[in-house]
């Protein structure tokens, strides 16, 4: 931007050119987390509308399911990850502490001389939130190529005796592969929205847990343990969202008889119809995956779109509304106008 604020011109746009994904091969049905919850299979449908998701190995953590992730992008864009220029990692369960969880990323997926920090937007939003931080950095033009890698051992942060979160998480990644594009395609307008206010409405508490026989609990991440309120994630997700994305689609000047894709992050299978009914669009124009897989985090939304895009869902030219939601309480919502291999710059190797 200059002095004024206003952003300054540009020869190209920033483009998706491919969404990579990685889900564990664990998979935990209903009926397995009644062995281990106080829930029922039946409940679990009507109320959340999943039915398995996914769980990572011992041995597997965020970064190991991140540098899949950014590898099968890679792979589909047909290039190399040591081709990658800077990887940015959006988690909320790092390997550890420090350093950052994209240095790890990158060393697992081969990217070697990329650089790499990570960012933590709240576990869900971040399908939005880190996507317009790398967005920001292609445009900046120091990098050409940036994955976006959104990645989290989500079912390592619960106490299983809670019922509550344990049924709607899963683990999972995936990473959005970004390179220049014509200016008048890929990522436009985004709003980022916060309401700190409603704080501990969805958020992994740090306390002292027990057991039922009174010995001390933890997660793999210590005292930290994933906590929800489910009615309140529920009005806040229905009622706001919808208006996030009008006012969105209102300052690019456009409809929702405009956008051919809804990507919304698969909170629960009720919240997405509720949305899509909320806005007067028919469930068509969505697609949703958390009936196989559960609430994958920040990586919800970009397998949402790659799932799309497999169903030949996407064709150059689509507009598309991304939206992710969740702690905070935020919301994220992007404008993408969908690319085609024909809009990208070529990307000179060194």
């Amino acid at each position: 931007m200059d002095i004024s604020g206003t952003p300054l011109a540009r020869s190209w746009g920033v483009g998706i050119r491919a969404v990579g994904g990685y889900l564990p091969e664990k998979v935990v049905s209903n009926a397995d987390l009644e062995e281990v919850l106080l829930t029922r299979d039946e409940w679990i449908r009507e109320n959340i509308g999943v039915e398995t998701r996914r769980m990572a190995a011992e041995d597997e953590w965020t970064s190991d399911l991140g540098a899949a992730a950014l590898k099968d992008a890679c792979a589909r864009a047909g290039v190399s990850p040591s081709e990658v220029d800077l990887v940015i990692c959006g988690t909320y369960t790092p390997d550890n502490m420090a350093p950052p969880t994209a240095m790890r990323v990158i060393e697992k997926a081969g990217a070697h001389g990329a650089t790499g920090f990570d960012v933590n937007s709240g576990a869900c939003p971040g399908g939005v939130f880190a996507l317009d931080v790398g967005a920001k950095y292609l445009a900046s033009g120091e990098y050409r190529r940036v994955a976006v890698v959104l990645a989290d051992v989500n079912t390592r942060t619960m106490d299983w005796k809670d019922p509550g979160p344990a049924v709607i998480f899963g683990d999972g990644a995936a990473c959005y592969l970004l390179e220049r594009c014509r200016p008048d395609r890929g990522v436009g307008l985004t709003l980022l929205r916060s309401d700190p206010s409603r704080y501990e409405a969805v958020w992994v508490a740090r306390e002292k847990r027990t057991l039922r026989d009174g010995r001390p609990l933890t997660s793999a991440f210590g005292d930290n343990f994933a906590t929800l309120s489910g009615k309140a994630v529920h009005e806040f997700a229905v009622g706001e969202v919808p208006e996030v994305i009008e006012e969105l689609l209102a300052r690019a000047g456009q409809d929702v008889s405009d956008v051919d894709l809804f990507a919304l992050h698969q909170a629960n299978l009720y919240i997405v119809r509720g949305i899509m009914a909320a806005l007067g669009v028919p469930e068509d124009r969505t697609v949703t995956n958390i009936q196989k897989y559960g609430n994958t985090s920040g990586a919800s939304v970009p397998l949402v779109l790659r799932e799309a895009d497999d169903l030949g869902r996407l064709s150059p030219g689509d507009q598309v509304v991304l939206a992710a939601f969740g702690s905070g309480l935020s919301i994220g919502a992007a404008l993408v106008r969908w690319c085609g291999p024909e809009d990208f710059e070529a990307v000179a190797t060194t």
